[in-house]
């Protein structure tokens, strides 16, 4: 059996791999890192490493060896790309999580964290939605490819932990934005497609604008420079088999998000709802007793990080994911 192991300090020398470093998530935990001490971290574009390709991936484990691991690399989207290519999410997110957490664990990674989503929870789940309703309903159909895939590499993650006895831990975060997202009508999330939207309207002095679905739905949004902190803060201070859930816990309505956006962005029109698109799950809020109860909270509310978000994507218009 296994040392008991008790979460500690990471040490801020030892070579310190982000998978998806250039992502959303991925590179607001790589500028946490550097803020916070790490003198090697490990970074891959895509073009460097594919990390579909398994014996790419082994060798660069090999030849590397990182201590610690973050997999935040993802084949990402919003309700129109998932519901559309959903081969595409499920085989894509299977194939790098199988690769990088089987080389992780061959080549002896120390603590490593999995990203999930929280669309790993059924659809009509009670609300606030605590870890233990994981595979307990049906899922969100617009979505459940890609959830399947984070639900089969938290299981991996319980796996190695019973199997080898490695303190591995997964997380799964609410809906994230910030610098670094992506803003394309076809890929982006409903926050970023939000400002772009609106943004674009107010530059062509659009009288009105319209948004997919009723706005009823309520959403929990996290800024990704607080996922940063909350992912080395699990590393340091959480161990246990179970999935930690990492939001604000607290929602708003899409349609109250959205007059947020609006008013930083200087959009005065009209507004209108088509009701014909889908809206998604009713309402996803995350419990996020076992965050706090870690000693962890969120820093940045919804408005100022919508108004930072805003500033942040006009000002590289030019590079962003549009």
């Amino acid at each position: 059996m296994a040392e008991a192991f008790t979460p500690q300090l990471l040490d801020r020398g030892s070579p310190f791999y982000v998978a998806g470093h250039r992502g959303l998530v991925g590179s607001a935990i790589w500028r946490h890192l550097e803020a916070s001490g790490f003198s090697l971290p490990i970074g891959r574009t895509s073009r460097e490493l594919d990390l579909r390709d398994r014996g790419a991936v082994f060798a660069f484990f090999a030849e590397q060896k990182p201590r610690y691991v973050v997999l935040a690399a993802a084949k990402v989207g919003g309700i129109l790309a998932n519901s559309t290519h959903p081969v595409d999410f499920l085989s894509e997110n299977l194939r790098i999580q199988v690769n990088v957490l089987d080389a992780a664990r061959e080549n002896g990674v120390e603590r490593l964290l999995f990203l999930g989503s929280s669309c790993i929870y059924p659809k009509l789940a009670p609300q606030p939605i605590k870890e233990e309703y994981l595979l307990t309903g049906h899922l969100e159909p617009t979505n459940d490819a890609y959830a399947i895939a984070k639900i089969a590499g938290i299981l991996q993650v319980q796996a190695v932990r019973r199997q080898y006895g490695l303190p591995w831990i997964s997380a799964m975060p609410t809906n994230l934005y910030g610098p670094g997202d992506n803003f394309s009508p076809q890929g982006s999330h409903v926050l970023p497609a939000l400002i772009r939207r609106y943004d674009e309207a107010r530059i062509y002095g659009a009288e009105s604008l319209t948004n997919w679905g009723t706005g009823a739905p309520r959403r929990e949004f996290l800024h990704v420079e607080d996922m940063a902190a909350a992912c080395l803060h699990l590393l340091e201070n959480y161990d246990g088999p179970e999935q930690v859930n990492v939001g604000t816990g607290e929602d708003t309505t899409i349609k109250e998000v959205a007059q947020i956006v609006a008013e930083e962005v200087g959009y005065t029109g009209r507004v209108e709802w088509d009701s014909s698109k889908p809206d998604g799950t009713p309402r996803k809020l995350l419990d996020v007793t076992k965050l706090r109860e870690s000693g962890w909270e969120p820093k940045i509310g919804v408005r100022e990080g919508v108004a930072s978000t805003i500033k942040w994507y006009r000002e590289h218009i030019e590079s962003v994911r549009t």
